[in-house]
């Protein structure tokens, strides 16, 4: 599978280059091989080090991976000017599976990060907050997201995510059983009791200061619904998620109300043809899709680089265009796999950290991917967020290769076969899914004692 998904990002680089130019680079033997020295390299270290992990994940990524460098390099072909964008992102690839590979070998058992709960949960939110910081925040195209340390541009909260899912984690596991206790009942539903709302208020407000001082609706929403929906996963409580979309509804009209940033959203979303000036992308966008039509024109006979931002916010109208409806559903089944298996993942864990930081990280990505696409296709207003994998962007792309690396010792955790009891002493470990440790072997004492 990670051959084939390597072989996938190769072909649509070289159909790209057959269908503008009618030959073949010189050096993309050069660059085919480095695609699947990454691809192999990723898939050998999953392989030696955590060997249980689910073998499905790593080449969906992989797959993405390759049709948005793929994309990209197109885009980029784009003349006046032509850039090489493709180039940076594949750097930003190495180093994305660099990190990847750090998470395999030093996180092999995620289980130590539980004990960090509080202090990954300042600087989680200290991460999100830090774009509001004098000298290095910086705006972009009107949301204050990025930080800037030199000629360098870096956004924080992609790296929040991933430490407030394990803080989320780890806080819901110490106070699930209180949280799950019920107060008032309305409507046949449980209400939780008054005293229990701090967390989620919290989290609303944090949400809510994004939303107003960092003018970014979609990193706004991912949060406080990582939050939320935990929350649901830790108690089995329905009330938990009515309270935070109400929460939420009220601070997104409020936010509607008040700031013209939310305005123009949803005035692009509603209404986008009564202003081309204002809503040229989102217009340009939905055409180009139409364009595709079922079956897509073809790598590099669309234009996709008459929408702004093709190559970050807008990739998925890109691949809509050039590869057809047909090619963009395949794209979102293959993240509904990445996302599927992660579930599936959290189902099998054998301890609740580990089921409800599994469950966390799946649904970030499946968030994500809802809200951009949703954006782009107009069944939402649009949010700004990145599309996993497939989008330019350094941040984003090292940030969910961190992402995948925390699944897969998860993964590995929750499949890898585990010691049976022994009556016997002197003989070795059977394997059995029994509820043990594999690492260590499980026998019974002359005294009838268990000793591991």
């Amino acid at each position: 599978m990670v051959i084939f998904a390597a072989a996938m990002g190769v072909g649509s680089y070289l159909l790209v280059e057959l269908n503008l130019f009618n030959e073949l680079p010189a050096n993309w033997p050069v660059v085919a091989a480095i695609w699947l020295l990454i691809a192999v390299g990723a898939h050998l270290a999953v392989r030696f080090r955590i060997p249980y992990a689910d073998p499905l994940i790593l080449p969906c990524v992989l797959l993405l991976n390759g049709i948005g460098l793929a994309m990209i390099h197109r885009i980029d072909k784009i003349p006046d000017p032509v850039r090489h964008d493709a180039t940076t992102q594949l750097m930003w690839t190495g180093i994305g599976v660099g990190l990847f590979l750090l998470v395999l070998f030093l996180l092999r058992d995620h289980r130590p990060l539980q004990g960090y709960t509080y202090t990954l949960f300042v600087a989680g939110l200290g991460l999100l907050l830090m774009p509001l910081l004098p000298f290095i925040g910086k705006e972009v195209y009107g949301s204050r997201i990025w930080i800037a340390i030199g000629p360098y541009t870096f956004q924080p909260a992609e790296v929040a995510k991933i430490v407030l899912a394990i803080a989320f984690a780890s806080y819901l596991v110490e106070k699930r059983d209180v949280l799950a206790l019920a107060g008032a009942r309305f409507l046949g539903i449980d209400l939780p009791r008054p005293r229990d709302l701090g967390p989620i208020l919290l989290m609303w407000l944090a949400s809510l200061a994004v939303l107003v001082f960092q003018r970014d609706l979609g990193t706004s929403l991912l949060f406080f619904g990582l939050f939320v929906m935990m929350l649901y996963v830790a108690t089995e409580r329905p009330s938990w998620p009515i309270l935070g979309l109400l929460l939420f509804s009220a601070g997104a009209y409020a936010g509607f109300l008040l700031f013209s940033h939310v305005q123009v959203r949803v005035d692009g979303w509603l209404h986008p043809f009564d202003n081309f000036d204002q809503n040229n992308q989102i217009i340009n966008g939905q055409f180009g899709i139409a364009w595709g039509g079922l079956l897509g024109r073809g790598w590099g006979l669309g234009r996709p680089g008459l929408t702004t931002f093709a190559k970050s916010d807008f990739i998925a109208a890109a691949i809509g265009e050039e590869l057809g409806m047909a090619g963009l559903m395949a794209v979102i089944m293959v993240y509904a796999l990445i996302v599927a298996r992660g579930l599936r993942t959290a189902l099998a864990a054998k301890e609740p950290f580990g089921k409800l930081l599994s469950a966390g990280l799946s649904f970030v990505l499946a968030l994500q991917v809802f809200t951009i696409i949703g954006g782009v296709t107009r069944l939402l207003p649009l949010t700004g967020q990145t599309t996993p994998f497939l989008s330019q962007g350094g941040s984003s792309l090292v940030a969910n290769w961190a992402i995948v690396g925390l699944l897969l010792a998860i993964s590995h955790q929750a499949r890898k076969p585990v010691a049976r009891v022994s009556a016997d002493p002197l003989a070795g470990p059977a394997y059995a899914a029994d509820g043990f440790d594999s690492d260590t072997t499980q026998v019974i004492r002359g005294d009838g004692r268990a000793q591991r």
